[in-house]
């Protein structure tokens, strides 16, 4: 698509297991809710028009680029627009966040799917966003894609929203246990359609986020999790390789997945995500040095003032190791996060 050349490859090359000149720094959430800026477009704009509108959804990708000495971009989306693919309505209320009105109740309301899902045609706007973005990006650092995984897409679909226990989810995986396999495999082609496509417009990087893997023990996650996480892995490389659309690496970022960093490790994912409550020194002896690892401070370290947050940021890099490392939050970046503070945890990481 005659994109411009890229200037900054540390995320990638990190992401290869290549040596990097210092370590590459991003932000999850780093286009949203805390940045001025995203406010005042927000004012103006549904949340999911911003979505469905590549010009403004890449506007917003921008923002942070902008601001910060970051390494990558990760385009402005939300995981739930595969569940809209699905049929489903997802709305997002004010200081509630996303609501799905009529959720899945019992396995026969699988039948209410809008499947197989023509990705192109419900999906296009998230690839044209893409596109635009890697052209205006000029080349300053690469793109990531990604797409929630099936188990915690699942989890929306049921509950209706956010959950603090995903009782009702989990309720599905203990009474029915093969209609749920049934709807994660109806989930991971969705999401495998998705993930090529993005690859396909543009993204450099696909992450894959299982976002609520902190609901299931390591028996429940290996049942109904991992396998769904790689099966999408293993297709979406195959499919990209099959249509020569280049070398396109993976993440996976199961949060509260302590007890799975092995076999993450071992599956065909080039990085791994942490979150904040595994300890780096532990998780880089599990894996062994041929696998990257990202992450991984607490959210809530940047409300620390800004020199303590420079100190928590060397002493994590000290932790990972500067090489096979991509240095990010152990999740989302809040709200209410003050931007000059994360200025300073990416700072500090650029400069050890």
């Amino acid at each position: 698509m005659n994109f411009p050349p890229l200037k900054n490859d540390r995320l990638l090359r990190a992401a290869r297991g290549e040596e990097v000149d210092r370590v590459p720094v991003w932000v999850m959430r780093q286009a949203g809710r805390y940045l001025p800026e995203f406010r005042e477009v927000r004012k103006k704009h549904d949340f999911f028009t911003i979505c469905q509108t590549p010009e403004l959804a890449a506007e917003i990708t921008l923002q942070p680029i902008r601001r910060f000495d970051l390494d990558a971009a990760i385009i402005f989306s939300d995981i739930l627009v595969v569940p809209q693919a699905l049929g489903m309505i997802v709305e997002m209320k004010e200081g509630v966040g996303p609501v799905l009105p009529n959720p899945l109740v019992t396995p026969k309301d699988i039948e209410t799917l809008q499947y197989p899902v023509d990705v192109r045609a419900k999906l296009g706007y998230v690839s044209e966003a893409i596109t635009l973005t890697r052209h205006k990006l000029e080349g300053k650092v690469p793109l990531i894609g990604f797409s929630g995984a099936p188990f915690t897409l699942m989890g929306y679909m049921i509950e209706g929203g956010g959950s603090k226990t995903l009782s009702k989810v989990k309720a599905w995986l203990y009474r029915y246990p093969e209609d749920s396999r049934r709807l994660l495999q109806i989930i991971s082609d969705v999401v495998i359609d998705y993930l090529v496509e993005q690859a396909a417009a543009g993204a450099q990087l696909l992450q894959v986020f299982e976002s609520s893997a902190e609901y299931l023990g390591p028996e429940m996650f290996r049942r109904f999790a991992l396998p769904f996480l790689i099966d999408v892995c293993e297709r979406v490389k195959f499919n990209i390789q099959e249509r020569k659309i280049g070398d396109i690496r993976m993440t996976v970022f199961a949060k509260g997945a302590h007890y799975a960093i092995k076999e993450l490790a071992n599956s065909p994912y080039d990085v791994v995500g942490l979150d904040w409550t595994v300890d780096p020194e532990i998780a880089r002896k599990q894996v062994g040095l041929n696998i990257t690892l990202q992450g991984n401070l607490d959210p809530c370290a940047l409300y620390a003032p800004t020199e303590e947050i420079s100190k928590m940021a060397q002493a994590m890099v000290e932790k990972f190791g500067k090489q096979r490392y991509i240095a990010n939050l152990g999740h989302g970046i809040y709200p209410d996060v003050n931007p000059d503070h994360l200025k300073a945890f990416i700072d500090a990481i650029h400069q050890i």
